[in-house]
């Protein structure tokens, strides 16, 4: 591969789309490939950079990664919170199941890293990094407590983030469980296994209709 020119950045507009080349470079590498396969030198040589370039803005890459998943995470939350404030009060379970599935529907890379996110991830960063990524979460999933409680005013506080991070829970399994082998897929087209066959929606939207249900009905 032949590298660009990167010459030092002088703007912030050039810092960014030197950015963006890094996120992209390492979307590619983690879809393709999962977490473990994928080194920083790896997605240096992917995006153009030499490793000492990509040094000037990321230490690692798991620095990399849990920027390039806030980037998308907080995109969803702000789609997320806008459609979730057109809502009515005690709406249908149902229909807020499907506002979570079609918001990160819409967003498709989030829904491939989020597996990563807790099955390699979370085990490997620093103290520091995932704290610094833990706050900033936590700021984000601030702003949805406040619609659900808005929605559902029994599921306030504490209840309304756990409503949060189990349907994140199911989304992240769910979606995993889309990801399959070839011989994973030919079991699936058995007749005896189709009870056991993973369906994206339907599992996802059920498993939240549960949650809401039993937060409501939990004292």
């Amino acid at each position: 591969m032949v590298y660009m020119n990167w010459q030092r950045a002088r703007t912030d507009e050039k810092k960014n789309e030197r950015k963006e080349a890094i996120y992209q470079a390492a979307f590619t590498l983690f879809k393709k490939n999962g977490y473990d396969k994928v080194s920083f030198n790896g997605i240096a040589v992917e995006a153009g950079f030499t490793k000492s370039n990509m040094y000037r803005y990321f230490s690692s890459k798991d620095d990399i990664f849990l920027n390039v998943f806030a980037d998308l995470f907080e995109q969803w939350v702000d789609d997320f919170s806008q459609q979730l404030q057109v809502i009515e009060q005690e709406v249908a379970a149902k229909i807020f199941a499907d506002i979570w599935l079609n918001s990160l529907l819409s967003q498709p890379k989030l829904l491939d890293l989020m597996p990563i996110l807790f099955t390699s991830l979370e085990r490997n960063s620093s103290f520091e990094q995932l704290l610094e990524f833990k706050r900033l979460s936590m700021n984000l999933l601030y702003r949805l407590t406040l619609d659900i409680t808005r929605i559902y005013p029994d599921i306030e506080g504490e209840k309304a983030f756990k409503l949060l991070t189990l349907s994140y829970a199911a989304t992240a399994n769910s979606w995993a469980a889309t990801m399959q082998s070839d011989a994973l897929t030919k079991v699936y087209q058995l007749d005896e296994f189709q009870a056991l066959k993973p369906d994206f929606e339907k599992d996802l939207t059920t498993s939240i209709e549960i949650i809401i249900q039993g937060l409501k009905a939990s004292n």
